[in-house]
């Protein structure tokens, strides 16, 4: 039997072990905020996995997730910092009226409407409060099949519904240059009202609206925004969004 004594020793032992142990979780929880990433590592024990969850629901301030899911619109190709990026826009945006909100460029280069298909269940591996879906673009300049397309946007909606039903999604319209033909242009450009209208989500209508067609906004490829084409993107991009997050 213990006597008293020992049984205080232990008591302040445990004690002790436990607040550190909280601590630790509140340092790794704010280090996964400010990552603005996924956790890809393999290597956590089910404990440490209950420890960072349990302790998410008692850090202050814990910011909601508004995931750019793009092409090099969003990635910000061409740019000199990624801190141009529309993306990063709505951050500064957010933060000045401190709201509650972490956004993450998940933008790549090139990608077509495939693509972001293929890898949409390895980016919904993080939580996700708003989803902001611009794909497209890559297609219709490639003149890849217009069904296609839409089949595509339609199962990458498809699957943010099933893996994250709470999550709320915005789609990015988008527009062809006319050198594409005319029956190819509009029925491209109507691909995104109707994907809106039939999931019931928020449309941007255009999202290089009043930057598309300008030289002055746009880099020498005149397809990718400048600097200041994209502060236009990104309001064009809060006209809508701030209305999904109010």
């Amino acid at each position: 039997m213990l006597n008293r004594k020992s049984k205080q020793m232990i008591s302040n032992l445990y004690l002790h072990d436990t607040s550190f142990s909280l601590n630790f979780c509140y340092f790794f929880m704010a280090v996964l905020l400010f990552s603005c990433g996924p956790d890809t590592s393999k290597k956590e024990t089910n404990t440490e996995n209950n420890m960072v969850e349990n302790s998410a629901t008692t850090v202050e301030g814990s910011a909601k997730t508004i995931l750019c899911f793009g092409d090099s619109l969003t990635a910000g190709y061409g740019l000199d910092d990624i801190n141009e990026a529309y993306p990063a826009i709505l951050q500064n945006k957010l933060d000045s009226l401190a709201l509650p909100y972490t956004v993450i460029n998940s933008g790549l280069s090139g990608e077509t409407t495939a693509g972001g298909r293929s890898r949409i269940g390895w980016v919904l591996k993080q939580d996700v409060d708003v989803f902001i879906l611009e794909l497209g673009a890559n297609d219709g300049l490639r003149g890849i099949a217009l069904s296609e397309t839409r089949e595509n946007l339609q199962a990458i909606i498809d699957a943010v519904r099933n893996k994250k039903p709470d999550t709320k999604i915005i789609l990015a319209g988008m527009q062809l240059p006319p050198n594409m033909g005319p029956d190819y242009i509009n029925e491209f450009k109507a691909i995104f009202p109707d994907l809106a209208q039939k999931n019931r989500i928020s449309l941007i209508p255009f999202l290089l609206e009043d930057v598309g067609g300008i030289p002055e906004l746009n880099q020498a490829d005149g397809i990718h925004p400048t600097a200041e084409g994209q502060k236009i993107v990104a309001n064009n991009v809060w006209a809508i969004l701030k209305n999904v997050i109010k």
